[in-house]
């Protein structure tokens, strides 16, 4: 590693805080979005896109099961949330690049989250298949991982970061 005067390499720390922070923010930021934008695009309730997270889970049933059906994908939307910013913490340990430029490397993990998402735990999952989406609801799930994923978890983690 080249080392240049007053240069020292950034490490996350206090693990748990960090992960459950970020996670918190991210999944608060995104599901307001789901809540507010995606329920107004699709004109259902937040309720309803809730359920269809727990429907991952319950298959078409989460449909039928109300609040607790809701609840539950409340639960798993920031379940997932978490997993997230655990994932890109363990990556900043190995890659701590990832902690100087969290408006760089944000939206990178933002969208990376959003291909992970779309096209490996959705699929797999029980949700209903859903027909390809507008122009406008894919601008704003892409924008949604970017802004309110991506960027929030790099931000925390790098905030969490102390030079060693």
């Amino acid at each position: 590693m080249i080392s240049s005067p007053g240069w020292q390499e950034l490490r996350p720390h206090r693990p748990l805080k960090t992960i459950v922070t970020a996670g918190l923010v991210a999944g608060l930021l995104d599901g307001l979005d789901a809540a507010v934008v995606i329920a107004a695009m699709n004109s259902v309730s937040p309720a309803r896109i809730f359920q269809f997270i727990a429907s991952g889970l319950l298959g078409v049933s989460a449909f039928h099961h109300g609040t607790p059906a809701a609840l539950l994908g409340v639960l798993l939307h920031f379940t997932i949330a978490m997993g997230a910013a655990a994932t890109f913490y363990l990556a900043s340990t190995k890659l701590p690049m990832l902690l100087r430029r969290p408006l760089l490397w944000g939206p990178v993990y933002g969208i990376a989250v959003f291909l992970f998402m779309h096209y490996v735990v959705v699929p797999l999952s029980a949700a209903p298949r859903q027909p390809p989406s507008s122009a406008a609801a894919l601008l704003n799930l892409i924008g949604s991982h970017v802004f309110f994923i991506g960027i929030p978890i790099a931000m925390v983690t790098g905030r969490s970061a102390r030079r060693v």
